[in-house]
């Protein structure tokens, strides 16, 4: 009874080890987005202290292309178009990203999201970040709006299948 004993032990100890690595591998997938979660709130928080603006994509892009704070808000614009490459230079290569949709409906999305955009008097990364961090109802309004506008179009789509 004693040998039974050790002996599921010991299985139960190497089902262990098996549960545990498993999750690290499936974990591994996860933490490049974690870590750029984090730089994305770090950086949202250092433009928030040290100008008192809020990281919101569509607003620093409009106000750019209106001609205001140019300077401010062009290096976040550049800062965007060149993290690919900072991503590059530490993993060894850019992230692999195929677009199979045709591209006339790529810009029609585009669109569409500015439009939503401009109706919400936001984007998802000014009231989803900030927005949220700073308890602002109108954000935290938008943000689940934007959740169930994605939660609805995913499964609509998923139904048309």
């Amino acid at each position: 009874m004693l040998a039974e004993q050790r002996w599921d032990d010991v299985a139960g100890a190497g089902m262990l080890h098996h549960v545990l690595s498993s999750r690290k591998d499936a974990m591994a997938a996860y933490w490049n987005a974690l870590f750029g979660g984090m730089l994305i709130g770090a950086a949202a928080m250092l433009l928030l202290l040290a100008n008192g603006r809020v990281a919101g994509i569509s607003g620093i892009a409009g106000c750019l292309l209106a001609g205001q704070r140019i300077v401010g808000n062009g290096a976040f614009v550049v800062g965007l178009l060149f993290g690919p490459l900072v991503f590059a230079a530490f993993s060894g290569s850019l992230p692999v990203m195929t677009v199979s949709t045709p591209w006339p409906l790529v810009l029609l999305a585009g669109l569409l999201v500015g439009l939503g955009t401009r109706m919400g008097s936001g984007c998802t990364s000014g009231h989803g970040i900030v927005g949220l961090a700073r308890f602002s109802r109108r954000s935290i309004a938008a943000t689940a709006m934007f959740l169930a506008g994605g939660l609805f179009t995913a499964s609509l789509l998923e139904l048309m299948r």
